[in-house]
């Protein structure tokens, strides 16, 4: 036996079958042979599929050959250094772990490895015990990955992809786009009808990545006034304007190796997707009053409602800006394309309103088969809306047909006064005095009227833009 190898107790023995361990392949580096050996006989002792090599050149070969879920590796190798092997290792197969065999005088290499990536490191002379312990601790963790990954795919094959729910084959095109997204630093464009839920993809998007841990911060472009979205993005300096009292740091530079969601980007007035292109073409903001540039490092998620090509077309959105944006691009389904989920979606919202009210809820046969004969011109959330209602309204825990509002079932809704008069009133107008009646009624809280008429906060402020009311 090497000096490198302690002489130990421990009898290499066959494992026994009560051991449950996670099958390795494990990859031996080192080159002193006496030491691959005793490593390699040890590992195979335990069950474990070896390699024994003696470079790192060999290793690099090995790795992009076959699948190694070890590598044990000694920090001096001649040539390539186990240092710089575990940085080309991590580089190209990160789920890869390596464990550094080191001497005693190279401790401080050792504690630089674990920074790059080294599961743990072994002190030349170790015991054949040690070894032994060491291989069973990564397998355990391995198996626990692996558990962790099986758990994560049987919840995402049982409703759909992170908080999205929904099976339909439209759903599983959007996951595999959502997924290749999520490992990109391009911005992406989301287009969907209000409701269908541009918001939960792209934070699907951005916790799915690598930069999950990075701030992600949504922006709601529809819902304010042009100014304040550019001091919102951009920041200002002390003094800028009226009541600047202070400075204040742009949501683009706080993201700072995160994600801004740009929701409704199809409201941006021109003048702002100006400054926003040149943002992103830089990476380079100034602050609202400063004459200073602040660098900036943010990927920009984008989601409308709109014909943005069409809107290109008419002036309204400035095309440079729109291929800055699309350079990945997804649909979102309206929910009236993929009806079979409206069960899966249903239960789940159930689920949830009968955890916080502590009562249990359900729908009879003939009520969901209104809701899969309804268009749900508001999507995902006017479903979520109407069971909410019904949840509230109702006594009991069954849900019947005559829970469902009118609009659903198609029972013939009570006329309102501008609906009985002489004259046909156009849609526009009852559309109007439903949503002034509804923001009226409570006391002007335009997040509840929005929710209560089962449509989305920016589209309530789009259309109180246009009716010219006070925002």
């Amino acid at each position: 036996m090497t000096a490198a190898i302690a002489p130990s107790s421990f009898a290499i023995a066959g494992p026994s079958l009560a051991e449950v361990r996670c099958p390795l392949n494990i990859l031996i580096v080192d080159d002193e042979r006496s030491v691959r050996e005793a490593c390699r006989e040890v590992a195979a002792s335990l069950g474990y599929h070896t390699t024994a090599i003696e470079s790192a050149e060999q290793a690099l070969r090995v790795t992009e050959s076959q699948t190694i879920d070890l590598v044990l590796v000694d920090l001096m190798l001649h040539g390539t250094s186990g240092l710089e092997l575990l940085r080309k290792l991590k580089g190209r197969r990160p789920e890869t772990e390596v464990v550094m065999m080191t001497g005693h005088g190279t401790i401080e290499s050792a504690v630089e490895a674990m920074k790059c990536g080294a599961y743990d490191y072994l002190i030349k002379p170790f015991t054949l015990e040690q070894l032994k312990l060491l291989l069973d601790r990564i397998s355990a963790h391995m198996r626990l990955k692996t558990e962790n990954r099986i758990l994560r795919e049987k919840i995402k094959s049982k409703q759909g992809f992170g908080q999205i729910i929904g099976r339909a084959p439209e759903m599983d095109k959007l996951y595999r786009i959502v997924a290749k997204a999520a490992h990109s630093a391009h911005p992406v464009l989301i287009l969907g009808e209000s409701g269908t839920g541009k918001e939960m993809v792209a934070r699907a998007i951005h916790h799915s990545g690598p930069f999950r841990d990075k701030p992600f911060i949504p922006v709601d472009c529809g819902s304010l006034v042009p100014t304040l979205i550019e001091s919102e993005l951009f920041g200002y300096v002390k003094g800028a304007f009226t009541g600047a009292m202070q400075a204040k740091e742009g949501l683009l530079a706080i993201a700072d190796g995160g994600t801004v969601f740009l929701d409704e980007v199809g409201e941006l007035p021109v003048d702002l997707q100006a400054k926003l292109l040149r943002a992103l073409q830089e990476k380079e903001i100034r602050p609202v009053g400063s004459t200073k540039l602040v660098p900036i490092n943010v990927r920009i998620l984008a989601a409308t409602n709109r014909n943005l090509e069409q809107s290109v077309s008419q002036g309204s959105f400035r095309r440079d800006l729109f291929f800055r944006l699309n350079v990945l691009s997804l649909r979102i389904p309206p929910l009236r394309e993929r009806r079979q989920d409206i069960p899966l979606l249903g239960t789940a919202f159930l689920e949830r309103l009968s955890h916080t009210s502590g009562r249990t809820f359900e729908l009879t046969d003939d009520a969901m088969k209104a809701l899969l004969a309804h268009d749900w011109p508001g999507n995902v959330r006017e479903l979520e809306n109407c069971l909410e209602r019904c949840c509230a309204l109702t006594s009991g825990s069954v849900i019947n047909v005559v829970d469902l509002p009118s609009s659903i079932t198609g029972a013939p809704a009570q006329l309102t006064n501008a609906a009985t008069e002489s004259r046909i009133v156009p849609m526009l107008e009852v559309e109007k005095q439903t949503i002034m009646a509804a923001i009226t009624r409570l006391n002007g809280d335009k997040l509840m009227a929005a929710k209560l008429l089962g449509i989305g906060k920016t589209t309530l402020y789009r259309k109180l833009k246009e009716y010219g009311a006070a925002l």
